[in-house]
């Protein structure tokens, strides 16, 4: 699988102008498209208007999408604020280059007063689905930094973990440390797609990147705008997952207190 990572500057209230921008990522010839967390909308805006753009699951924004995936015949995993029953979630729909949605998640893991202020917490973890013959998990931005997020998904049978995030200049240390260890500690891929620039009073740090299951580095992006390429390898997977075992030699009995507490 050829996976694209579209790091770029947010462009807050601004959803015709993000759907433009997306048109343009999805042309690039990439299998899958990820993009930030909160594309659509950008991600440090008002809580009002978080609330006046959020859109549910099945809004018109999402059959945009699903259009610019049947043009390019390319899936795309995008990040939005998603309306449903009077609330609102930090949320990403993933499209099957026919245009149909494939999965859907919302963010579990709220991270400080802006997630708080402006969005619930999604109740459930994300389904594993198949796409191309790979199967993929979602988080959003600080759900990765909790090892047990990327673990479900890697016992659900994820071989890559999606990562659409908003990570700001000083957290460095989550693309530069934990996205690796969660795709070794996992034996596999992880994706992890952020903003660069300024949006409010944030400044992004990029570092966008993709992490092997040897949790060494696919592709990493600089601080810049950059659309970041790399391929998804069967054959480097089954052979990682041979040599580290992790999964097969746990001891699930001694970890029950990890949830029971």
């Amino acid at each position: 699988m050829r996976l694209a990572l579209a790091q770029c500057v947010p462009g807050p209230r601004d959803v015709p102008g993000n759907l433009h921008r997306l048109d343009r990522f999805a042309a690039a010839g990439a299998d899958l498209v990820v993009t930030p967390e909160m594309f659509l909308t950008g991600y440090a805006i008002d809580a009002d208007e978080v609330r006046e753009l959020a859109e549910p699951a099945d809004g018109p924004s999402a059959a945009a999408v699903a259009t610019l995936a049947r043009r390019h015949r390319t899936a795309i995993l995008y990040g939005y604020p998603e309306y449903d029953g009077g609330q609102v979630f930090n949320a990403v729909a993933l499209v099957g280059p026919d245009g149909s949605r494939l999965a859907g998640y919302r963010k579990t893991h709220l991270f400080g007063e802006l997630d708080r202020a402006r969005f619930g917490a999604g109740a459930d973890a994300c389904a594993v689905v198949e796409l191309d013959g790979w199967r993929l998990g979602l988080l959003i931005c600080y759900d990765v930094e909790f090892p047990e997020a990327a673990r479900g998904l890697a016992v659900a049978g994820a071989d890559a973990v999606l990562v659409p995030t908003a990570n700001m200049i000083g957290y460095d240390r989550v693309p530069d440390t934990l996205v690796p260890a969660r795709a070794y500690e996992n034996q596999l891929y992880v994706g992890y797609a952020n903003h660069t620039g300024r949006e409010g009073g944030l400044v992004y740090g990029g570092l966008s990147c993709i992490a092997g299951p040897d949790g060494a580095d696919v592709a990493r992006a600089g601080r810049g705008e950059e659309l970041l390429f790399a391929r998804l390898d069967r054959e480097v997977l089954a052979a990682s997952r041979r040599d580290n075992p992790f999964l097969a030699d746990r001891r699930p009995e001694l970890y029950r207190g990890l949830t029971e507490r």
